[in-house]
């Protein structure tokens, strides 16, 4: 008896219409991760005692590098297509579609770093703050992306659980990977992974002061702590791994070796994150 296929269709909703106003889904659902990521960043702040929730810091660092990086997204994405760009260069820059998660990423973080050398504050426990807030934020991201149907759907596949997305703004009636399913829910156990990993680092980290206060002699044969710049390297790390597995049966095309231009940032993350654990590790 062949098994029973998921019946869903993807009645997707690029749209939402409150009288005159059309609000794209895809754009709420970013501004909903946008106030999840502030939320777990000022968490984060204030359990590391950098800033305390109510002190605006961590709204600062999740408005200005999230608008950095939906304009280093664009950029990205135009740019991905020079064709398309030169054929049509003020259609293709002011389309309301076509964001790429590596651009956004680039130009976010880039702004990220930039403030906190402006604000003083170390760059490697901001990353570290930050990096279960991102996570989390692509998570909702890539819901915008499912309830939209904006093409970053997979190849056909005949799984129970496939979907059709008749209604998006990229339609398909074949049954595809839902894959931003499967980011979401990557997103969500490495937001997750990130913020225990946070936890046991500043736990470490306090334990360690502790007893140095108390005994400097007991504190100096303490075992290491998990080194600062840890967890932002466990999030290039995890991400990159995710993202670039889910290439695999996506619909973007090959431009190098067979891979995708995110496979390659993707790789080039999960190098950086290596290499800055490693640096970390042995400091």
């Amino acid at each position: 008896m062949p098994a029973r296929q998921f019946s869903y269709t993807g009645a997707m909703l690029p749209f939402l219409h409150l009288g005159p106003l059309t609000i794209p889904t895809y754009g709420l659902m970013v501004a909903l991760g946008m106030v999840a990521g502030y939320y777990m960043l000022a968490a984060d702040l204030a359990r590391r005692g950098i800033a305390a929730k109510e002190s605006g810091v961590a709204e600062m660092f999740v408005a200005i590098p999230c608008l950095a990086g939906i304009i280093g997204a664009k950029i990205y994405s135009v740019l991905e297509s020079p064709r398309e760009l030169f054929a049509d260069p003020l259609g293709q820059i002011f389309s309301r579609y076509g964001l790429t998660w590596t651009g956004g990423l680039i130009a976010g973080v880039a702004t990220f770093l930039w403030l906190a050398r402006r604000k003083k504050i170390p760059l490697l426990d901001m990353l570290d703050a930050g990096s279960p807030g991102l996570a989390l934020g692509y998570a909702f991201g890539r819901m915008g992306c499912l309830l939209s149907g904006d093409g970053d759907y997979g190849v056909p596949t005949s799984l129970p659980w496939g979907m059709s997305f008749p209604n998006g703004l990229v339609p398909t009636t074949e049954r595809v990977h839902p894959t931003p399913i499967y980011e979401i829910l990557g997103a969500c156990a490495i937001a997750w992974l990130l913020w225990r990993r946070g936890a046991r680092q500043v736990a470490q980290s306090k334990a360690r002061s502790e007893l140095r206060s108390a005994s400097p002699e007991r504190g100096a044969w303490l075992a290491p702590t998990l080194a600062r710049g840890s967890v932002f390297a466990a999030y290039l790390v995890l991400t990159g791994v995710a993202r670039f597995l889910v290439e695999f049966i996506r619909i973007n095309p090959r431009v190098l070796f067979g891979l995708t231009n995110a496979q390659i940032a993707s790789a080039a993350s999960i190098v950086g994150g290596a290499a800055l654990w490693l640096v970390r590790w042995r400091d």
